[in-house]
């Protein structure tokens, strides 16, 4: 049975996640409070998988996993889309106007504004993450609190929920990473028909410098789906790339990489992996 670290209590996004990607396997879920602490456990034991949610289309990158990813030793062996669907979730017998708080993480409480707008009777107050804003109101039995959540965690939990849908955003979508420890990433790899990479640069300081690795990418047919720029920390005004990229030729991409690398001042591929498809 495969171990997957999440980030969260049981019934985040990310053991949602998890469930979908290993989905016919059996898989034990091991919650962690932070991304720090998820790679922290995968690094006291190799066996164990990850997945990280790297970027969301409403709220953007999720820039501090970039640099835990780059700095743990890990790879990506696959990825996952996930549509997110936000719920209003409570103890049962309540309804809307019965609410005074409304509790989940602060993205979840953004992505809900126009609702919540509508509902001024509600408080919104802002949680480690949407399961355990859950997972606390059953616990403790709360009334006239609700939480925004996942079915799953409404479902896990034992709340009821009294409005449906209510991101505000339809098109809500996150790419979760699934990593491991090369040992690991290599040996579930094998095999496996390879078509996106993700790998990460630093640049000489001058003019023009990403443009020649751009121009050489495209030279080799290489589809660029996301390119993302951290600052260096002690490097005023110079910066890391992150470029993801899919390929339908792996040697050419090889190639491409062989061609870039005398450019840049540091490279690194933080894994070669299937491309999700396009969820439902």
């Amino acid at each position: 049975m495969k171990r997957i670290a999440i980030q969260g209590v049981s019934g985040a996004f990310h053991e949602i996640a998890a469930r979908e990607y290993f989905c016919d396997e059996q898989i034990d879920i091991l919650p962690c409070e932070t991304f720090k602490n998820l790679f922290d456990a995968i690094e006291q034991d190799e066996s164990l998988l990850g997945i990280i949610a790297i970027e969301n289309t409403i709220a953007g990158s999720l820039l501090q996993n970039h640099n835990l990813l780059r700095e743990s030793g890990c790879l990506i062996i696959g990825e996952h889309k996930l549509r997110i669907e936000h719920h209003l979730a409570v103890l049962p017998g309540q309804k809307t106007e019965d609410i005074k708080e409304v509790y989940s993480h602060p993205i979840a409480l953004m992505q809900c504004e126009d609702f919540l707008n509508k509902h001024k009777n509600m408080k919104a107050v802002e949680s480690a993450d949407t399961a355990s804003s859950a997972r606390e109101i059953a616990e403790n039995q709360i009334m006239g609190r609700a939480a925004i959540c996942s079915r799953f965690a409404a479902e896990k939990y034992g709340l009821e929920i009294i409005s449906e849908g209510i991101e505000t955003n339809k098109r809500n979508f996150t790419r979760f990473l699934v990593i491991a420890k090369p040992d690991l990433a290599y040996r579930l790899n094998r095999g496996m028909e390879l078509n996106k990479s993700t790998i990460v640069f630093t640049l000489p300081h001058e003019e023009g410098s990403l443009s020649k690795i751009l121009t050489i990418l495209s030279f080799y047919h290489m589809n660029l789906t996301k390119i993302q720029s951290l600052p260096i920390i002690g490097h005023e005004f110079e910066y890391q790339f992150y470029v993801a990229l899919t390929f339908s030729n792996y040697e050419r991409y090889r190639q491409s990489l062989e061609a870039i690398k005398p450019l840049t001042n540091e490279f690194q591929i933080l894994g070669e992996y299937r491309e999700a498809p396009a969820p439902k």
